[in-house]
């Protein structure tokens, strides 16, 4: 099926890579009007680019989500230009390998500062608390909108590293079910997926447990990382009327992992 979001506004946050610019680059292929919002110029701008290359609407906006006046502001921009925003879907964020550019942010709880939980707490669930503070209102005032979050099976399954990162995502699929409730009777959905192991950026200095494939099925019965294009997928199926009677859904997107728990 072509167009399944035609001519909706559609915001992507953390677009300028992996999971978002999948789904920036489906949801035009669907017919949306994409704007991107990402913290780095230069790959933001590149989603963009990828996207109007294959004929589709896209525009690119540069915001740090872990404060609420940069995403204000882009959503004010898109409301001036096009009168409503349909679609938020919340894929920015940070996972393991962000413990490169900022050592002991993917600790334990014992051995993780209270810097650097504030730190991934700001960016993934505060962001997405941010997104969601501005576009809610606009949403609420048209009655209609949809929401979806990149969450993770780490927010629901215990894990011995990278707690902040586990609570974040816990906190991201509570708050998509909070926010189900709250609005339902406004006719703003929102629903989120849990992905599995994805072959992303964020996870590339691990990706060569799949070169084994008795480790590799140890980590997911599908025996592979899941792809970017597949939670866009389920991205997209959320976000548009074929699922009109999705409200607080988790979908999980983890080829098997989290059957096993």
């Amino acid at each position: 099926m072509v167009g399944r979001v035609a001519r909706k506004i559609a915001l992507v946050t953390g677009a300028g890579s992996g999971v978002g610019r999948a789904v920036m680059l489906r949801f035009a292929e669907e017919g949306a009007i994409v704007v991107g919002v990402g913290r780095t110029p230069e790959t933001i701008e590149e989603t963009a680019a990828l996207v109007k290359a294959k004929g589709g609407m896209a525009y690119a906006r540069v915001a740090d989500l872990s404060e609420s006046s940069p995403i204000e502001a882009v959503v004010a921009d898109i409301i001036g230009e096009h009168g409503r925003i349909d679609i938020l879907v919340h894929a920015a964020g940070v996972g393991y390998s962000w413990a490169e550019k900022s050592p002991g942010s993917m600790n334990d709880v014992a051995t993780t500062s209270p810097d650097k939980w504030r730190e991934v707490m700001g960016i993934n669930l505060d962001g997405f608390y941010h997104a969601s503070h501005a576009v809610l209102p606009h949403m609420i005032a048209a009655q209609a909108g949809s929401i979806v979050a990149v969450a993770s099976i780490s927010g629901m399954v215990g894990l011995p590293v990278a707690h902040a990162y586990c609570a974040a995502k816990a906190g991201i699929i509570n708050l998509t079910r909070s926010m189900a409730t709250a609005y339902a009777d406004k006719n703003v959905r929102s629903n989120c997926i849990a992905p599995g192991f994805i072959a992303t950026p964020m996870v590339e200095s691990v990706l060569s447990v799949f070169e084994d494939r008795e480790a590799a099925i140890a980590i997911t019965p599908a025996g592979r990382p899941g792809t970017p294009e597949e939670m866009a997928n389920g991205c997209l199926y959320l976000a548009s009327d074929e699922a009109s009677y999705c409200n607080g859904t988790v979908l999980v997107i983890d080829g098997g992992s989290s059957a096993r728990q």
